[in-house]
């Protein structure tokens, strides 16, 4: 080989290395679901291997990850591309984090609005108008039920659902059939010490009434106030009547719930996979998971949505734009499998496809699509956002029977209009 030849030789082998566009990616998914999106990424780097790579980093949850994401763009060092949830969108635009995901993003990914549901299209959408993300799912909580127990106490339909879930008297009521069967410690395990995660309960049951949590720039006013103390003093009651756990945390909820200890759970969809790979190895038994019962006037669910979002300043480069468009498609095109996690896909595709249909039990809960209610667009608002802190305080105390809901609700609305 002649030195000419080589030079033109080494000169192809660094086009070619070039040619791989690494896209950095950062997400906050530890749990089961983490699982399942590292297996995305790493069928996606096999499937584009010399094109595309993704490179990967798994962040904490919550403020930790969100305070990260902030610095970043403010010092020039965010991802090309990462998750985010679409109840932080509005905190998001405040903060000038993120970037516009445009109609030519859009016409390049080949989908559009008519896609997705019309809750979830609205969640992503900012006040002037724009799109800031690609939406992956919508993870609602759902209530988890021990079919043998429930079954042994005489509360299942034929169909293998619980019975009580048309009304507060019916629940209530079956929580007393399984208590006194003596077959458990408590009939219903909750997150009775974590004010942040009982929101999505709370927020639920508000939801079921009407009830607003912002109204033209207010909080609880007229008789949403009253909506919100209903919905404690319901929860107070089964507490302090020992028919749900007091004082529990999330660790422990799942832990009373896969030892048998309780008989049901009120938890995210997300904890499917535990549940799934549990009874896969032999060690729990039969369960299943259903939209939450109707305690008030008709159904309603608290729900967030997991979205794929570009950090202000990143992926401006044309080549690693579109690379980074590449890259949420394909994720999103493979959604089958992240439904396997439990969340519901936000991309209408797979959800109106036969084998979402028959997958269990995302097929029984994933009408509660129909009945979701997202948090108020606020900067306020949205996972581990100012309201959730405010109302917290509050509300342990008051789930747990230590403080009066009208007393819990009046601090709260005072605290809120505050801020």
């Amino acid at each position: 080989m002649n030195k000419y030849v080589a030079i033109a030789f080494a000169g192809l082998m660094a086009s070619a290395v070039q040619a791989e566009e690494t896209v950095v990616w950062w997400d906050f998914l530890g749990g089961g679901d983490g699982v399942r999106m590292k297996q995305l990424i790493s069928d996606f780097n096999e499937a584009n291997a010399g094109e595309v790579k993704i490179d990967a980093t798994t962040l904490e949850w919550g403020v930790p990850f969100y305070t990260k994401v902030q610095t970043s763009v403010a010092v020039g060092e965010a991802p090309d591309v990462m998750t985010y949830h679409a109840s932080r969108i509005p905190l998001a635009l405040e903060q000038g984090v993120l970037d516009e995901i445009t109609p030519e993003d859009w016409a390049a990914m080949g989908f559009g609005q008519d896609d997705f549901a019309a809750q979830i299209w609205d969640g992503v959408t900012g006040p002037d108008g724009k799109i800031y993300g690609v939406p992956l799912d919508t993870h609602p909580i759902v209530l988890y039920y021990n079919k043998d127990i429930l079954g042994a106490a005489g509360q299942l339909n034929a169909d293998g659902t619980p019975v009580g879930m048309g009304s507060r008297e019916e629940f209530t009521a079956m929580l007393q059939a399984i208590a006194d069967s003596g077959k458990v410690k408590f009939p219903l395990g909750s997150v009775t010490a974590d004010g942040n995660f009982m929101f999505r309960t709370i927020y639920s049951l508000v939801g079921q009434q009407d009830g607003e949590l912002l109204t033209d720039g207010d909080f609880l006013v007229g008789d949403n106030a009253a909506k919100l103390e209903n919905a404690l003093a319901v929860l107070q009651e089964w507490t302090t009547a020992g028919l749900q756990s007091t004082y529990t945390d999330y660790p422990a909820t799942v832990a009373l719930f896969t030892s048998g200890e309780a008989a049901m759970m009120i938890n995210g969809v997300w904890e499917v996979p535990t549940m799934t790979d549990l009874h896969a190895q032999g060690k729990l038994f039969e369960w299943g998971a259903v939209e939450l019962p109707v305690i008030f006037d008709h159904p309603a669910t608290y729900s967030d949505s997991h979205v794929f979002a570009i950090p202000a300043g990143s992926a401006e480069d044309p080549a690693k734009r579109a690379a980074v468009l590449k890259v949420i498609s394909g994720i999103l095109k493979e959604s089958l499998f992240w439904a396997t996690a439990g969340h519901i896909p936000a991309y209408k595709a797979v959800t109106d496809s036969a084998e979402y249909k028959a997958m269990e039990p995302n097929a029984t809960y994933s009408s509660l699509t129909a009945n979701m209610i997202y948090d108020p667009k606020t900067p306020l608002a949205g996972v581990a956002g100012p309201i959730f802190d405010v109302m917290s305080t509050y509300f342990v105390p008051a789930l747990n029977g230590e403080l009066d809901p009208a007393e819990a609700v009046a601090s709260i609305t005072e605290d809120l209009n505050d801020m």
